[in-house]
């Protein structure tokens, strides 16, 4: 079959859904990087205008993974024109790599960004000519090269690779995680002193797209480039969602969070503010004009940064997850109760939902904040609260009743012994209780029993056992398996939580140790341990008795 002829059968199909419209993306990408010079002029309008049909159903992933795919083979200009038009994650990747003639390189940049124009001069293998074009459409639109360290040397280097567009995949794995610390490492190396020492301000101006098109301050290739118009998220840089919320409305923007990466000098948080700014002669907006300086002490949630393997990472991200989701809780309530007037059936309906989740939410940052602390915390001695276990899981048991019912799943715990005094702080009891029944719960298939006991076997036992029969799904699981985050047991509940069994396993055990106890995954049934505090009671009875 001919390029024609599949090109002419792809676009008879209309896609009908998103797996379609993807099929067909990665079909019309692949034709014109391969046979696109051998195409009819309407056949190449026709694909073109299709995949820009289709690049709004197209998940931004999928988009990248193409650009990657046909980057180092991209010698068809017009597919390398389009794909820089695209968003700065996926232009840079096909720009970083493309392979075109000196003609079609002239004949492409006028139509490019300056954040595209920026990641074409971190190249060094592009034409005289071309280089001299870049320079042409003004200093602005190029990123320069990183300081050369040899002062003797008068005859300029090419320009080496910037960082002036990083942080491509909004997932890292940990072999890009690794990738991008020995960049930061080999960036560092042979670099002046005080290059290393933290810069404590810098400026920059965007243009009306939001890009960042000239700073003064910091090295260029670390700003570069990066947008002030959409939010960047999980530690990537560029700026976050005030700055983004502001630019939408031409706004001023105020001590707004950025990030950079690049050299020691440059790298890490900053906050910036910024007026945007229009042309006097007709009022047209062309940009934001800003100053940006480090963080004070009391801007950060914890301080001075720390290391970056360290856990204030994840105390930093519970801290800015409580911000929004008590907003959104707050204003739900509002609405719900109605404080600023009569509000439809509807609407309270949606906004009681609303903080049911919030709640929802909240319990897991706290379970999350519960693990980063106590993960670090070398294992504790029994505490000095004395808590009824016995009340504790009955309480936990009237918690999950409404779950219970709507899985039709039967939980039995009987008591074997007693009285069930343990040495923990209530709230950590219930904590612990509730985590572990609530992760069996979720994992259990619909009309299971879950059984259970709650032993103490002699009045001078030291320890509390809390044994629970495992269930079906995951009789045979080893307690390796058990305890993996990603451990996904055959028929596992759609509904279920959103932390993982093995997390949440993971997490008792944790804070059955700080208290002096443990979690025991058996053959045949997990248990709980705690500290038992009836020989502390007893003893206490027969004093006031002898008394």
């Amino acid at each position: 079959m001919t390029a024609d002829s599949m090109i002419a059968t792809i676009l008879r199909q209309a896609p009908a859904d998103r797996r379609a419209s993807i099929a067909a993306w990665r079909q019309l990408s692949d034709i014109l990087a391969q046979r696109g010079n051998q195409l009819a002029d309407d056949d190449i309008r026709r694909s073109l205008h299709a995949l820009a049909v289709l690049r709004q159903r197209v998940p931004e992933s999928v988009r990248r993974d193409c650009a990657r795919a046909i980057a180092r083979h991209g010698r068809f200009a017009p597919l390398v024109a389009f794909y820089a038009n695209d968003v700065p994650a996926v232009s840079a990747i096909m720009l970083r790599d493309a392979r075109l003639s000196e003609a079609d390189w002239l004949a492409l940049l006028p139509a490019t960004s300056a954040m595209a124009r920026s990641v074409l001069a971190g190249r060094s293998d592009l034409p005289e000519s071309v280089w001299r074009a870049l320079a042409s459409l003004g200093s602005a639109s190029v990123a320069l090269p990183q300081p050369v360290i040899e002062a003797a040397q008068e005859t300029p280097e090419p320009p080496v690779e910037t960082e002036a567009v990083t942080g491509i995949d909004s997932n890292p794995s940990q072999i890009s995680e690794l990738v991008r610390r020995i960049d930061k490492y080999q960036s560092t190396r042979g670099q002046p002193a005080a290059e290393r020492a933290p810069r404590a301000a810098f400026l920059f101006e965007t243009g009306p797209d939001g890009v960042i098109h000239w700073v003064d301050g910091v090295t260029r290739g670390a700003v570069i480039g990066l947008s002030i118009a959409d939010a960047a998220f999980g530690g990537e840089p560029g700026t976050d969602g005030i700055a983004a919320g502001a630019f939408r409305q031409r706004a001023e923007i105020i001590n707004a969070r950025m990030i950079l990466e690049g050299t020691p000098a440059d790298a890490g948080e900053w906050r910036f503010s910024a007026l945007p700014w229009f042309d006097p002669a007709t009022g047209q907006f062309r940009g934001y004009r800003a100053s940006a300086r480090r963080p004070n002490r009391n801007e950060t949630p914890y301080g001075r940064p720390a290391p970056e393997d360290s856990g204030d990472s994840i105390r930093q991200l519970i801290h800015e997850l409580r911000s929004p989701l008590n907003a959104i809780s707050g204003f739900a309530q509002i609405i719900s109760g109605q404080m600023f007037g009569p509000v439809s059936h509807g609407y309270r309906a949606m906004a009681e939902t609303i903080v049911a989740d919030a709640a929802t939410v909240q319990s897991i940052i706290d379970d999350l904040e519960t693990a980063a602390r106590s993960g670090s915390a070398p294992a504790g001695e029994p505490a000095d609260e004395v808590v009824d276990l016995g009340a504790v899981v009955t309480q936990v048991e009237g918690d999950l009743a409404a779950l219970l019912g709507e899985r039709r799943i039967d939980l039995s715990i009987s008591r074997v012994g007693g009285p069930f005094l343990g040495l923990a702080g209530d709230a950590n009891a219930r904590r612990m209780v509730g985590r572990l029944l609530t992760a069996l719960v979720d994992i259990s298939e619909p009309g299971a029993i879950l059984v259970g006991q709650l032993v103490t076997e002699s009045r001078h036992d030291d320890m509390l056992q809390l044994r629970i029969v495992r269930p079906a799904t995951i009789r045979f699981a080893t307690a390796a398996d058990l305890l993996d985050p990603g451990f996904s047991p055959e028929g596992e509940a759609p509904g279920a939580a959103v932390l993982s069994l093995g997390f949440s396993l993971r997490l008792v055990d944790s804070l059955a140790r700080g208290t002096g106890g443990r979690l025991d995954i058996g053959h045949n049934a997990l248990t709980l341990h705690l500290p038992s505090a009836n020989s502390k009671a007893e003893v206490g009875l027969e004093a006031q008795q002898g008394e």
